[in-house]
């Protein structure tokens, strides 16, 4: 997929579920838990030793699955989830060399931000999504509308301390492209193999943006 077309499908699914694997066996029920509750989606962040290999599995066993990498800090991460099939690249900073290697690529990235300096080091790369970390911690939703008159053509991907609850607010501000974060796909339901409650998580968490769309 070209960026823009990945950027177009997260924009559709509005969530972007974030988690961490330790065993890429249960990373198939995860992904199904989250395509039938309407999140055809992943973000699988390269923070344990199982995520190349459950981004290999999901990719190959689940092709209608659109699957990142996250927590990407550099090329050499970026060869290995790239030769495993991950189609977005998500980072918690703004890398300009992993960004020029995304882009060489013609891979859609998303790196973190938490500064209006940030942002226009971002634009100067070329970029317009950018992902707004740690989101709760550094402010969210006042941050996004302090900034976004100064930065008219940015879209945000709040991640870090999401809420169900938080949706709504944040929507309020209009300039969201995606709401991500691990709330929908918490690590003691995947441990216990409860996917039934990710997949419920996943409608409430759809249904909660909808209330506020249809206001």
């Amino acid at each position: 997929m070209t960026p823009s077309e990945v950027h177009a499908a997260i924009a559709r699914t509005q969530l972007l579920p974030v988690l961490s694997v330790d065993d890429a066996n249960q990373i198939t029920d995860v992904a199904d838990a989250l395509r039938d509750g309407g999140v055809p989606v992943v973000e699988i962040t390269c923070r344990t030793p199982a995520a190349v290999d459950a981004i290999r599995k999901l990719c190959a066993e689940r092709p209608d699955m659109l699957v990142g990498a996250g927590t990407v800090l550099n090329t050499t991460t970026l060869a290995a989830v790239l030769e495993a099939g991950a189609q977005f690249i998500v980072s918690p900073a703004l890398n300009p060399e992993l960004v020029r290697a995304c882009q060489s690529r013609d891979i859609a990235v998303y790196p973190g931000i938490a500064t209006p300096t940030e942002i226009d080091a971002a634009i100067r790369l070329d970029l317009r999504i950018l992902k707004l970390f740690p989101a709760q911690v550094i402010g969210g939703v006042a941050l996004i509308e302090a900034v976004g008159a100064a930065f008219p053509d940015v879209r945000f991907i709040p991640t870090g301390g999401l809420r169900r609850e938080h949706l709504q607010q944040y929507a309020g501000t209009g300039r969201v492209h995606a709401f991500g974060g691990g709330w929908m796909v918490r690590p003691d339901w995947i441990r216990a193999g409860r996917f039934d409650l990710i997949r419920s998580e996943v409608i409430a968490s759809l249904a909660e943006l909808t209330t506020h769309t249809s206001r």
